[in-house]
């Protein structure tokens, strides 16, 4: 088996092919690489029969349907993929072979619904499904995604042989694959977690998706063929959990202050800002929320800082569902500057659990 990957940034493109029939697939091309595709498979005289991704994708344009344009390959995709350019839509459990090597789809949605991975004899491609080690997995914040369902992806992924080697639709920080052993031992996405656990550690750690990244979306949705159909930034870990954040927030340290401690502070009259980081909706769901909160979605805070600044001598206080995103908020604003931040630990699930008041 050829097996190379082809790109040298994050996105991960691959190229599989039989040395005896030179049939090849590329697995996951992105547009602006497509000419130098074309050489390389002229170079190794290698016939490109398909070109597969393992899901829309949200950073960056797909190479599929420029690919199908000028050679004649066909497209595929899971059966649920959105694009119309597909030329051929993947079921779960299809077996094929390329040219005298078998592989075997298996459908794993999360991630995005047409989410899907490529399980050979010794290697799996695992789209965004599964990173690598502490990255995780990919987002399942962006359209289309679902923790739970994500959950029961992990488990198939968890049933696979332990010597299959892993390799992800990107790698952002040089990590490199080793086998599905290694992830099970070190991977946090496969620690062990009944499915409601595990949704709300996705939910706790969720960054809302950036609006550069539904463009990206409409783009592939719509079979784009042009590179600057959508911006896109450069060397932004976009599809890991948290990957919007900018660079060097995940280094800030954080302080957690107890629900109580929070109640007792109100009762006193303490000036407290209270910023509650969950979506709109959440508010007035079953949680509710603390009177006099100011709500600013975690995704929107970066951009909405300048609303804040007349309170940054204030102590703000961050909240959300159960602390992870306000985690997340804390460090963004540690990282403009805001000296006095806390973590309300535990969230609005803490504090209804502690009976104290809530609004809808």
């Amino acid at each position: 088996m050829i097996f190379e990957q082809l790109n040298p940034n994050a996105c991960r493109t691959y190229l599989i092919g039989d040395e005896k029939s030179r049939e090849a697939v590329l697995v996951d091309p992105i547009l602006e690489h497509v000419e130098d595709y074309l050489k390389t498979l002229d170079q190794r005289k290698l016939t490109l029969t398909h070109v597969i991704d393992t899901h829309t994708h949200a950073d960056h344009i797909s190479g599929g349907a420029a690919l199908k344009d000028q050679i004649g390959c066909q497209y595929v995709m899971h059966q649920k993929a959105p694009a119309r350019c597909v030329t051929f839509h993947l079921t779960d459990g299809f077996e094929c072979h390329l040219g005298n090597i078998p592989v075997k789809v298996m459908t794993t949605p999360g991630h995005t619904k047409d989410s899907l991975a490529l399980v050979f004899e010794d290697r799996i491609l695992t789209g965004d499904v599964l990173f690598l080690d502490d990255a995780g997995a990919g987002r399942t914040d962006l359209p289309g995604g679902d923790p739970g369902e994500h959950w029961d992806s992990m488990q198939r992924v968890l049933g696979l042989p332990d010597h299959l080697i892993v390799y992800p639709a990107h790698e952002y920080r040089g990590r490199q694959p080793s086998s599905l052993r290694d992830q099970k031992l070190h991977n946090p996405n496969l620690k062990p977690r009944t499915k409601q656990e595990y949704i709300d550690y996705l939910e706790g750690l969720t960054l809302g998706p950036a609006d550069w990244m539904k463009e990206v979306l409409k783009a592939n949705y719509a079979c784009a063929r042009d590179p600057k159909a959508a911006w896109i930034p450069v060397d932004v870990p976009a599809c890991e959990v948290k990957g919007t954040l900018e660079i060097g927030a995940n280094d800030q340290l954080v302080v957690g202050i107890p629900v109580e401690d929070v109640s007792r502070k109100l009762a006193v009259g303490a000036s407290l800002f209270l910023l509650d980081v969950r979506d709109r909706h959440e508010l007035s769901e079953e949680l509710g929320h603390i009177k006099g909160v100011t709500n600013i979605p975690v995704a929107k805070l970066s951009h909405r800082l300048s609303e804040l600044e007349t309170y940054r001598d204030r102590e703000i206080i961050a909240i959300c569902k159960a602390g992870g995103r306000a985690h997340t908020a804390a460090q963004i604003l540690m990282q403009a500057g805001f000296q006095n931040v806390q973590v309300m630990m535990g969230g609005m699930q803490g504090w209804k659990q502690a009976g104290f008041p809530t609004e809808k």
